[in-house]
C-alpha cells in the first residue's frame, strides 16, 4: 500500500508567532536589558548591539554567542585571566534566569494590533502558535500576562523543550504537531530576529520578519514615535534589509500588518508555489 500523502495546502492553517518584539514587549526590551545587566555584574561592558546580536536564540546559546564576540571575549580574558568555558556559560545562564524573570512583568505589554489580528486569523480558521528563546518558566510568565490582555496562543513551545533552539526547526514542528497542521506550506512563522526567520526557513514554512516593533530597531513604542522620520526611516530600512537578506519571504512593520501578507501567500499557494 502506498504511503499516505500530506494534504495539498490551499490556505494558511497555522501562524506561529515569536514573543518578545513580535507579540509582546515592543522593542524586545526585557532580554536586551537582562543581558547587559548580567555581563555588567561580572565587570564586562556589553553594548546594546552586542546584547541584541544573538537575539531569538535559546538564552544559554545567546550567552555563548556573546562570549564568542571578540570584544567581550577579550574583556573576559582580561578579567578572568583565561578563556571562558562551558562551565562559565552554565553559571552565567543560571544567574541570568532570575534576572530575566524579575524584569518580564514590566515588559509584557501586548503590542498594539496583536489581539485584533489574532482574532481575525481565528475567524479564518487559522490556529495560533508561539515559539520563544525563553525557558518554560519565563514563557508561562509572559503568556500569563499576555492572556490577561487578550492574547493567548493555542499552543506554545519554548527553547528548553526541544533538542536545540533557533535556528533549528524543532519548536515550529512542535507547534505543528500540537495544532495538527501539516504540511509546512500551510504554516507561517512570524518573528523579529534573524534567528526567527532562520527558524521558519529551517522548518520549510513561510517565514515573515517583523521590523518596527522588534529587536532590530530596538526602540519602545514611545521612542519610535518620538524619533524624527528622517532618523527612523533609515533605521527601519536597515532592519528590513537584514531580514530580507537572511531569506524572509516578506517583512512587515508589525503583526497588525500581517493580513495582506497572508492573502498574498495564499495566492502563491494557489499558483502552486511553496516556501
Amino acid at each position: 500500500m502506498p504511503a499516505p500523502q500530506p494534504p495539498s495546502p490551499d490556505r494558511i492553517r497555522l501562524v506561529v508567532f515569536d514573543l518578545a518584539g513580535t507579540t509582546i514587549d515592543y522593542g524586545s526590551r526585557a532580554p536586551a536589558g537582562a543581558f547587559t545587566e548580567l555581563f555588567a555584574r561580572h565587570g564586562l561592558r556589553a553594548t546594546e548591539a552586542q546584547a541584541r546580536g544573538p537575539m531569538g536564540r535559546h538564552k544559554r546559546d545567546h550567552i555563548r554567542c556573546m562570549l564568542q564576540e571578540e570584544g567581550l571575549r577579550a574583556q573576559w580574558r582580561a578579567i578572568a585571566g583565561a578563556e571562558w568555558t562551558e562551565g562559565d556559560v552554565e553559571a552565567l545562564f543560571a544567574e541570568f534566569v532570575p534576572l530575566q524573570l524579575a524584569c518580564l512583568p514590566e515588559h509584557s505589554a501586548v503590542i498594539p494590533g496583536v489581539v485584533e489580528t489574532v482574532a481575525a486569523l481565528r475567524r479564518r480558521g487559522i490556529a495560533i502558535g508561539a515559539t520563544t528563546g525563553y525557558n518554560r518558566e519565563m514563557t508561562d510568565l509572559a503568556l500569563g500576562a499576555a492572556a490577561r490582555q487578550g492574547y493567548a496562543p493555542d499552543c506554545s513551545c519554548c527553547a528548553s523543550e526541544v533538542p536545540a533552539g533557533r535556528p533549528a526547526p524543532w519548536m515550529v514542528f512542535a507547534c505543528m504537531q500540537k495544532a495538527g497542521v501539516y504540511p509546512p506550506a500551510a504554516v507561517v512563522k512570524v518573528g523579529d530576529t534573524v534567528a526567527d526567520v532562520e527558524e521558519g526557513l529551517s522548518a520549510g514554512v513561510w517565514s515573515i520578519g517583523v521590523a518596527r516593533t522588534g529587536n532590530l530597531l530596538g526602540l519602545s513604542e514611545a521612542e519610535a514615535a518620538a524619533l524624527p522620520v528622517a532618523e527612523l526611516a533609515p533605521r527601519l530600512a536597515a532592519a528590513r534589509r537584514t531580514l530580507v537578506a537572511v531569506g524572509a519571504h516578506a517583512v512587515v512593520d508589525g503583526v497588525a500588518d500581517l493580513g495582506s501578507v497572508l492573502v498574498d501567500l495564499e495566492a502563491r499557494l494557489g499558483r502552486g508555489e511553496r516556501p
